[in-house]
C-alpha cells in the first residue's frame, strides 16, 4: 500500500494507489462512496458499511474513481447476488445490496435531491411517505431488448452490454426480466444457426439481426416477439414463425428494419410476420395496446401503484379538467380519466398519440383528448392562442429524465391549476423543478418513491404541488 494514502483533505489521490476504505455512501448509480479526509473516492459494485481494498483509477480535484480489488469486511446489508453475472452486466447495479437497503437508499437518495439541489429543508422528511417497494423484486420487466452479435469464436450470442460498453454478455436467463425470455432467445439463436443467418456487426455495419425485442403482458399472457433488422426482409421467417407459436401465450411475431449505423434499437418500419402487430395488457382496469414502438411502463405491477398514487395525489371529484403532459399512449391519462370530467393528453410521438387514441377507443372512454406535439412549445402556443383563458385544475406531469422546460413550467404556472402532479423518473430534475414551482405560488405538499426498478439505481417519484391561496 503506497505510504502517500495517509492524506489530508488538499493532498489528490494517484493512479495506481492502493488502499483501504469504508464505504459511506452510495451515488445516484448505486456506486459505493468512500469519503477520506474530504475526498470522495466512487467505487462500483461496493455497498455501505463494505471494507474494502481499492485501487484508484481515474482522479480530480475533488473526487476520484477507483477499481473494487478486494473485499475486507463485508457490510452487513451485502447479499450473494442470485445472478453470476450481475458485476459484468452492470444492469443490476445493486443486485448484491439486501433488498430493505435497497429501498432506504433510494428513500434516501429523493429526500438527498430535494435538500441539495431543490434547497428543500429538513421538513421534506415528514413530507415523504414510505416508498412503496415490491413484493418480490425478481422476474419483473415486461419488455427487453437483447442485443445479438458473436464470440471470438464466430458463435452467436445474444444478452446485455456490459457497463459502459458495446461487449455483449452472453446470457439468456436474466432476473429481472420476464421468465418465458429464455426460452425465445433459444428459438431465435437455433433458427439463426440453422439457417446461417448472420448476426450485426456495429463496426462492419454487416450481418442481419441487430436485436431480439420481447413484451410480455402479466395480465393477459400475451407474447410479443420483434426481431430487429439491418435488411428489408428475413429469411426463412416462416419456419421461426412455427416454433415461436408453439410457445404459449404468443400473439405477435414482427421484424422491425432498421438499417441505419446508430445506437438506436429500433427503427420506424414495423411489418407483421404472424399474428397482430401488437399485445394488449392491463393496469387496473384500463386496457392497452401495446406495439413495439410504444412506450409503456416496464413494470406493470409497479406501475398500477404508481397511478394509483398519482390518481389518490389528484384527489378528483368527477369535475376537474386535467392535462396529462408526456402522456405516452395514454397510461396516465386514461386512468386519470376515470374519475375526471376531461383530460388532455400531449405527447411528442405521433404513434404514441395514435395509441392513446386507440387505448381511450378500446376502453370506451369518451371524455379524453390527444394532442400531438412537445409540450414545452405546445403548450405555451396553445396558452397564448387561448389569451391567457386556457385554464386546468390539475396538471399532471410525467417527463423524461432531464425534467420539464422553463417554459412549460411557466405556462403551468399562468394555467394556475389547483394541483400539479409531477411524476418522474430523476429525483434531480424533480428537485429542480419543483423549487421552480414553489418559488412560483406552490407548495409541495407531500411525495412518494416507487420501486419500479429493483435492484438498480432507479426509482420513480410522485410529488403533490397545491397553489398556494392568495
Amino acid at each position: 500500500m503506497n505510504k502517500n494514502n495517509e492524506l489530508n483533505a488538499t493532498h489528490l489521490y494517484n493512479k495506481e494507489d492502493e488502499l483501504e476504505v469504508v464505504i459511506d455512501a452510495l451515488g445516484s448509480e448505486g456506486e459505493g462512496i468512500a469519503h477520506i479526509d474530504g475526498y470522495a473516492l466512487f467505487i462500483k459494485d461496493a455497498v455501505i458499511g463494505d471494507k474494502v481494498l481499492v485501487k484508484i483509477m481515474k482522479t480530480k480535484k475533488n473526487y476520484g474513481f477507483a477499481r473494487l480489488i478486494n473485499i475486507i469486511e463485508p457490510s452487513k446489508d451485502r447479499v450473494e447476488p442470485r445472478c453470476s453475472i450481475a458485476r459484468q452486466c452492470g444492469g443490476c447495479q445493486i443486485q448484491h445490496y439486501a433488498y430493505d437497503a435497497q429501498l432506504a437508499y433510494k428513500q434516501n437518495k429523493v429526500t438527498e435531491c430535494f435538500k441539495r439541489i431543490g434547497h428543500f429543508g429538513d421538513e421534506i422528511d415528514t413530507m415523504m411517505e414510505p416508498i412503496i417497494g415490491m413484493e418480490n423484486p425478481y422476474y419483473y420487466r415486461n419488455k427487453a431488448q437483447f442485443p445479438v452479435g458473436k464470440n471470438k469464436e464466430g458463435e452467436i450470442v445474444t444478452g446485455f452490454y456490459a457497463s459502459r460498453t458495446h461487449s455483449i454478455i452472453d446470457t439468456s436467463h436474466c432476473y429481472i426480466q420476464a421468465e418465458v425470455n429464455e426460452e425465445l432467445l433459444n428459438i431465435v439463436k437455433d433458427f439463426m444457426k440453422e439457417e446461417e443467418i448472420p448476426p450485426y456487426d456495429e463496426e462492419n455495419h454487416t450481418g442481419l439481426v441487430r436485436h431480439i425485442l420481447t413484451r410480455v403482458g402479466f395480465v393477459t399472457g400475451e407474447i410479443m416477439v420483434c426481431i430487429v433488422i439491418n435488411g428489408s426482409k428475413l429469411p426463412s421467417h416462416e419456419k421461426l414463425v412455427d416454433r415461436l407459436t408453439q410457445v404459449k401465450g404468443m400473439t405477435s411475431i414482427t421484424i422491425n428494419v432498421n438499417k441505419e449505423k446508430s445506437n438506436v434499437i429500433l427503427g420506424q418500419k414495423v411489418k407483421t410476420l404472424w399474428g397482430q402487430g401488437y399485445i394488449t395488457d392491463y393496469i387496473g382496469d384500463i386496457k392497452y395496446q401495446i406495439s413495439p414502438l410504444s412506450f409503456y411502463q416496464v413494470n406493470p405491477v409497479q406501475t398500477k401503484r404508481l397511478y394509483e398514487t398519482a390518481l389518490e395525489y389528484a384527489n378528483l371529484s368527477g369535475n376537474e379538467i386535467v392535462w396529462d403532459l408526456y402522456c405516452g399512449i395514454g397510461t396516465i391519462s386514461l386512468f386519470l380519466a376515470q374519475k375526471a370530467k376531461q383530460v388532455y393528453g400531449v405527447e411528442i410521438v405521433p404513434q404514441a398519440i395514435e395509441d392513446a387514441k386507440k387505448n381511450a377507443e378500446i376502453n370506451n372512454i369518451e371524455n379524453a383528448e390527444f394532442f400531438v406535439g412537445a409540450a414545452e412549445y405546445l403548450m405555451p402556443e396553445k396558452y397564448e392562442e387561448s389569451e391567457g383563458q386556457m385554464s386546468a385544475d390539475v396538471v399532471v406531469v410525467d417527463p423524461p429524465r432531464k425534467g420539464c422546460e422553463e417554459a412549460l413550467l411557466e405556462t403551468i404556472v399562468k394555467m394556475n391549476p389547483n394541483k400539479v402532479v409531477y411524476v418522474s423518473c430523476d429525483p434531480a430534475t424533480l428537485a429542480r423543478d419543483c423549487r421552480y414551482l414553489c418559488d412560483n405560488g406552490y407548495e409541495l405538499k407531500m411525495m412518494r418513491a416507487v420501486d419500479q426498478f429493483g435492484h438498480t439505481g432507479h426509482v420513480e417519484v410522485v410529488c403533490l404541488l397545491q397553489r398556494i391561496e392568495k
